[in-house]
């Protein structure tokens, strides 16, 4: 298997604070990576340093076998932020038109939806089963259906990495039992390769094969088989915690 994503003795700091110390691990490609730890342990920094949306203070970043700061076409990068924050919601958009969002980075002038896009567009709202929501305005949607077309936005451009940062918060739990399906079929389907921050271990144990723990440095990585919840490494889980993930020991 290709490495895909690697990090090699990775530092982050805001201003004086250290947020990430000594980060080094390598994802390969078709991974389904569950990224966890607790509240303020470095997890959406870490996604972010990925994306280079945060600058890295010390070590580097690779990916696609190239280094960040060389030429990384983003294109190839689907990312579902924590927040809704960058869609208006007083913004009168359409579904159709805030997927389109995610291939403008892949258009030339002038960025106009064309039919190749309508049908990107139109496909990709099938996968996620929201096609009857294409010409509707987002803000009069429902948490759960505004998450979708988000993902939908990520997924479009038919990206090899997809990165989801809590993407399930906004779900009641039938719907989020349908969300972490249709990530473990575009998994395994396309190969498209997943790195999930989340607090729901249970689904981690149930979906991901690879276990990342930050605590703003490396506590654990590594498959879900190889998961062992002994030791030091123990301590860092509650015990049902512990038992939902190593679960697929069994």
């Amino acid at each position: 298997m290709s490495i895909i994503i690697e990090t090699k003795n990775l530092v982050v700091h805001y201003g004086q604070t250290e947020a990430l110390h000594d980060i080094s691990f390598a994802i390969e490609k078709g991974d389904f990576v569950g990224l966890v730890g607790p509240n303020g342990g470095g997890k959406t920094t870490l996604a972010k340093a990925i994306l280079g949306l945060v600058q890295n203070t010390d070590g580097k970043i690779f990916l696609f076998g190239k280094e960040l700061k060389k030429f990384v076409d983003f294109a190839k990068i689907g990312y579902l932020p924590q927040k809704q924050s960058s869609i208006n919601q007083l913004f009168p958009a359409t579904v159709k038109e805030v997927v389109f969002l995610g291939l403008l980075s892949q258009k030339k002038r002038p960025k106009r939806i064309c039919e190749k896009d309508e049908k990107k567009i139109d496909q990709t709202l099938m996968l996620l089963g929201i096609s009857d929501l294409k010409n509707k305005i987002l803000s009069e949607l429902s948490g759960g259906q505004q998450q979708k077309v988000l993902l939908a936005r990520a997924l479009v451009s038919a990206p090899e990495i997809l990165i989801l940062d809590e993407p399930s918060t906004a779900l009641d739990p039938s719907s989020r039992e349908d969300f972490f399906k249709l990530l473990q079929t575009l998994n395994q389907k396309t190969k498209t390769t997943i790195v999930l921050i989340t607090h729901d271990t249970g689904y981690v144990g149930q979906y991901a094969n690879k276990l990342l723990y930050i605590d703003r440095q490396l506590v654990f990585f590594g498959s879900i088989a190889d998961f062992c919840p002994q030791g030091d490494v123990a301590s860092y889980f509650e015990k049902s915690d512990r038992h939902i993930i190593w679960h697929q020991h069994n």
